[in-house]
């Protein structure tokens, strides 16, 4: 409070800055019509409104962020911070788990989140009462590469262990409970799935007779000894939703421009661009050497004698491909990286 007579931080004479009021008789900056909200109210409003994103923390975490990096978004992640820095003022990033990011979007916590389609089965194999996510988006990539995992059932390389038949009685080791037990009801073989917390790829054969585990490679289970039996689930990231949010015609069209800009990235991954100039009389020999996405567009110079072709491949190709262009007559051959493609 300021002295008595002295006017406060947000008074002033009538009429000057920082006054709510202006000339007598005349609405305030934040007044409108009677009973209808200003223009600056509204603004201040609609200002606030934020999407709650769920960024995996973990194994996916950088990878995550660095996909993020490629569609324009700058994430920046504190060690000491559950709440990610984002260069977009209408979205609020939250570090949730992935084997938790499906509750946290079901139940409202999160409007949308990224995570790992491994990870939504075990959330809807466990409950079945609640409204299914909505699928807003394929995300192919993963911790190492941009690919899938598998979740394999792998059992000691010197074990008579065969199918999943085999385990009639027996322990098996994992993280994904719910999925593994599904996978033998399935089957009609009686297992006990134990919950592992890590390390799980070393139980076997003393401390459970199986293990599902997830991998990319498979180079892990080789090093402990393990061999692959059956794939029970193929597993790649995925942008969800809760109804709600897509429902809020501000949210849908948030996350949808973001998975948008998110695929694009994904699709530019591991290509180039490329264009040069060529005779019109070497064009053909020139579009003969070429791959593309679709055909590789070509345009019109100055010099009417000359075209210029412009196309997109993939990154390893290039290397080869460019001294080939040359020989064919091509000239002023520039190669450029690609952030986004748009299909």
């Amino acid at each position: 409070m300021s002295a008595a007579g002295a006017p406060g931080p947000a008074e002033g004479p009538i009429g000057a800055p920082g006054h709510a009021d202006g000339p007598a008789g005349a609405p305030g900056p934040t007044e409108g019509p009677a009973g209808a909200p200003g223009l600056q109210s509204r603004q201040t409003l609609e200002s606030r409104r934020t999407l709650k994103l769920g960024i995996p923390k973990g194994s996916l975490e950088q990878a995550t962020v660095q996909l993020f990096q490629r569609a324009g978004y700058q994430v920046i992640v504190s060690s000491r911070s559950y709440f990610p820095a984002i260069d977009d003022p209408d979205i609020e990033c939250m570090l949730i788990r992935a084997q938790e990011m499906a509750r946290y979007v079901a139940d409202g916590v999160l409007d949308a989140g990224l995570t790992g389609f491994d990870w939504i089965r075990e959330h809807e194999i466990g409950h079945p009462e609640q409204a299914p996510l909505v699928p807003v988006a394929d995300l192919v990539y993963a911790k190492q590469s941009f690919g899938k995992v598998r979740w394999v059932l792998a059992a000691p390389e010197g074990s008579g262990f065969q199918t999943a038949r085999d385990f009639e009685g027996k322990r098996v080791a994992t993280e994904l409970v719910r999925v593994t037990r599904d996978y033998f009801e399935r089957q009609g073989v009686n297992v006990d799935v134990e919950f592992s917390w890590g390390a799980t790829e070393v139980k076997p054969p003393v401390l459970a007779d199986a293990i599902v585990e997830a991998t990319e490679t498979g180079s892990t289970l080789r090093a402990n000894r393990l061999r692959i039996l059956d794939t029970i689930l193929e597993s790649n990231t995925r942008m969800i939703a809760n109804r709600s949010a897509m429902t809020d015609p501000w949210k849908r069209t948030k996350i949808e421009n973001l998975a948008l800009l998110l695929k694009a990235a994904i699709e530019a991954q591991g290509r180039v661009g490329l264009m040069l100039n060529v005779r019109k009389t070497d064009l053909d020999a020139v579009l003969g050497q070429l791959p593309a996405l679709q055909r590789p567009t070509v345009s019109a110079l100055s010099d009417p004698d000359w075209v210029a072709i412009n196309t997109i491949l993939d990154e390893k190709t290039a290397r080869n491909l460019i001294p080939k262009l040359k020989a064919a007559g091509g000239q002023g051959i520039v190669e450029y990286p690609l952030n986004k493609i748009v299909m």
